[in-house]
């Protein structure tokens, strides 16, 4: 049912030396800043030959980043992406098999602009698992 690894996200207490970091010593192409209020997230996505890297950032004092981060000071892995070609049924059969979906169930608009959806961690080896419709 999952497709590709789609990226995986790292939460980072200080985005800017992140993207330095990458950018610099790693040489890796760094996509600009970009807000997403809906997540509680500022993102900047690493872009590599075969998937992403998604720097986290926390946005407002609500973010669901700004946890993990108190909770990891130091930043780390946030989770994983995989891609689905049909998020409903992709979220019907994980739910008939026992998996949480967070939230509503519903799924949001995540930042490449297709629908996401984020499956608890628990379900999944302690992996917080993001499903993204291609």
């Amino acid at each position: 049912m999952i497709g590709r690894l789609n990226h995986v996200a790292i939460a980072v207490p200080d985005l800017e030396a992140a993207c330095a970091q990458y950018r610099g010593p790693l040489g890796a192409t760094v996509g600009a800043p970009q807000d997403e209020p809906d997540h509680g997230v500022t993102v900047v996505f690493i872009e590599l030959p075969n998937t992403k890297i998604e720097l986290l950032y926390p946005l407002g004092d609500a973010s669901p980043i700004q946890g993990f981060l108190d909770k990891n000071p130091a930043g780390g892995i946030h989770h994983i992406c995989y891609e689905v070609d049909d998020i409903i049924a992709a979220r019907d059969h994980l739910v008939e098999t026992g998996a949480r979906v967070l939230g509503t169930g519903k799924p949001k608009i995540g930042a490449h602009g297709k629908p996401v959806l984020f499956l608890h961690p628990k379900d999944f080896n302690g992996c917080l698992i993001e499903l993204e419709q291609v």
